[in-house]
């Protein structure tokens, strides 16, 4: 048989591929501590920084444009039109940060999933490997595609537009027109040259927002889809054991190395929870208003607005779902682990072991989760709780709009 077709076993940095090389087009290098190349490091840094400060500077002409539309009652819709753009690009802006501030953890965490991912063929069957990263592959597809067509609906949909009516359509004029409402210290329409760089600037910018937002969610999705794979692994190899009450020393020493393995998945899911409940807290307050403001437009415009705003709304919605439903997928994969070892043959072994197994038992009952403050452990419940908020502020926005 050709070397070829020989199934090799996929590691860890495979699984990792996506959001690695995405955050690298922004600047972001996940994997600097191990690189060699000191100049590469810094000029991905520089980039980075330098990306984020035209980003920032973006926003605060955002904020500037919010504030004067929401002065004159005639300019509020403008107001609500960028507010869910606004909203966008602080949850990007606040992933990047908590991904800044938690780098040691970040790396950490990845290095110690590393050490633990199964390394031969024969393991990763034994893992199901395939399965979780089959699906893994085709979540991260829907979602990237979703959040790339956002942003690049938003950013090339005018510049598109005027070129089609300018050279097709005989129009005697080029539109000057921006994705994105932003306020300006200058003059952005008046020659074209400034016209343009402005133009890709935002481009950049929106593009920046998009893969910083993406690839924190993209993170998330690998390493949950690792620790639910380790923890499926626990079960299946407890639910498996034969507990044979003649072999007591055997049985003592395979729990005790199924206990430090679960124990180490544990504090491997309290890293991801450390890192990430803040910035979820915040995404899905964010993510309430952004889907009420969406929705607004969707039902208040024009049928070109509302082609571009349901892209934004089906993003909102993905991605939301996205961080419940692998939330959950955790809580429902430590759960597990107990019913596992529930189940096995116990009643046949020594006192000593019974007593470890139930003391397994005990701490799967307080299952791994990411806990947001004030808010509910992430789940499905989560997102009906989200979906429930926007519809909320929905009616109010409705009720107040038309009332004044």
């Amino acid at each position: 048989m050709s070397s070829s077709l020989v199934e090799s076993p996929r590691t860890f940095g495979d699984m990792m591929r996506m959001p690695v090389r995405f955050y690298k087009t922004i600047g972001e290098d996940i994997y600097a501590h191990r690189s060699t190349n000191e100049l590469t490091s810094l000029l991905l840094k520089i980039y980075l920084y330098a990306g984020f400060i035209n980003f920032n500077l973006l926003v605060c002409g955002e904020l500037v444009f919010f504030y004067k539309s929401i002065q004159d009652f005639e300019t509020v819709r403008l107001a609500i039109a960028v507010a869910p753009c606004i909203g966008f690009s602080l949850v990007a802006d606040f992933k990047q940060l908590t991904m800044a501030v938690y780098k040691k953890t970040l790396i950490q965490l990845l290095d110690e999933l590393e050490e633990i991912h199964p390394k031969t063929l024969l393991a990763q069957r034994a893992y199901k490997m395939a399965d979780f990263e089959r699906t893994m592959k085709r979540v991260i597809s829907i979602f990237t595609f979703l959040c790339l067509a956002y942003t690049t609906t938003f950013t090339l949909y005018p510049a598109v537009k005027a070129t089609v009516k300018y050279n097709f359509l005989g129009y005697e004029t080029f539109d000057r027109n921006f994705g994105f409402l932003i306020w300006f210290p200058y003059d952005a329409t008046s020659r074209n040259w400034v016209y343009w760089i402005t133009y890709w600037d935002i481009a950049h910018g929106a593009y920046l927002a998009g893969i910083a937002f993406l690839c924190a969610d993209l993170l998330l999705v690998v390493v949950i889809t690792q620790l639910c794979m380790h923890f499926s692994y626990i079960s299946t190899r407890l639910e498996a054991h034969p507990c044979d009450p003649d072999q007591d020393e055997e049985n003592l020493s395979f729990l005790c190395s199924m206990i430090k393995y679960h124990d180490k998945c544990l504090t491997l899911c309290e890293h991801v929870n450390n890192m990430y409940s803040f910035s979820l807290l915040l995404n899905f307050l964010m993510a309430s208003m952004q889907i009420c403001f969406i929705a607004f437009q969707v039902t208040e415009s024009t049928i070109e607005v509302i082609l571009i705003y349901c892209i934004f709304l089906m993003t909102s919605m993905v991605q939301v779902f996205l961080v419940c439903y692998y939330g959950d997928a955790l809580i429902a994969a430590s759960v597990r682990v107990g019913d596992a070892a529930y189940n096995q043959n116990w009643f046949q072994c020594s006192k000593r072991y019974c007593i470890m197994l139930k003391l397994m038992i005990m701490r799967s009952q307080k299952p791994a989760m990411i806990r947001p403050p004030t808010f509910p452990p992430i789940s499905l419940v989560t997102y009906m709780k989200v979906i429930s908020m926007s519809y909320q502020f929905f009616a109010l926005l409705k009720t107040t709009y038309y009332r004044d």
